[in-house]
């Protein structure tokens, strides 16, 4: 994706908003064509990261969902211990319980059940709760690359992996500047969340990423 050179910063700034054009100059001392150079290469990086989310996101939920099909069996979605597991309604304005009624009431299988859970969903299944039923005795074997973890070490690691990456993936999609983030360590965590799942599946994102190409080229 290659980066422009606007022609008209007036009328640009105008369709941005002038609180979000403003975000920008304020980051570049009141240089507008500086301002415009780093909203194109915001955007630009925003869009490549989305690469690193898509296997950092599949890998995770696919592994939950092996995790949870050897614990409950295939169909998961539907046994009710599995679903007494999860937290009940009146907790914190996520609530997975619900999600999962929600996303089963509308799909027959659990691979399309899967697609319809929010990522919340699979960043909520590697808290404490689950350890005993469902972590102790796999994650070491679902996330075989691992270094010197032990199995709830791992599990929390993941957990706040995937909280980080859940916080950038929602600026992302609103489309909020992602700049100022130190998008170097967030590479490098979506990279070896995927790694610890499979080396072979995060060498060949490493390939054909571009965050990292991108990343020197911040104006």
């Amino acid at each position: 994706m290659p980066a422009a050179t606007p022609a008209n910063t007036a009328a640009i700034c105008t369709v941005l908003s002038a609180p979000r054009a403003q975000t920008f100059i304020s980051a570049t001392g009141g240089d507008i064509a500086r301002a415009m150079a780093l909203y194109s290469w915001n955007a630009r990086i925003a869009a490549a990261l989305m690469v690193p989310f898509h296997f950092a996101e599949i890998a995770t939920r696919n592994a939950v969902s092996d995790a949870l099909t050897a614990t409950y069996g295939p169909r998961w979605p539907w046994d009710g211990n599995f679903e007494r597991s999860l937290p009940g309604p009146g907790g914190p304005s996520y609530n997975p319980r619900r999600d999962l009624t929600r996303a089963r009431s509308k799909e027959h299988t659990t691979g399309k059940v899967i697609a319809e859970l929010k990522f919340a969903f699979w960043q909520s299944m590697f808290t404490a709760r689950h350890d005993v039923r469902v972590w102790d005795h796999q994650i070491l074997t679902l996330f075989p690359s691992r270094t010197s973890h032990t199995a709830r070490e791992l599990r929390g690691r993941i957990y706040t992996d995937l909280d980080s990456i859940r916080k950038l993936r929602n600026r992302v999609a609103h489309h909020e500047p992602i700049f100022s983030r130190n998008l170097t360590a967030d590479l490098t965590r979506l990279l070896e969340l995927v790694e610890l799942r499979c080396a072979d599946t995060a060498a060949w994102l490493r390939a054909m990423e571009e965050v990292s190409t991108l990343l020197p080229q911040r104006p």
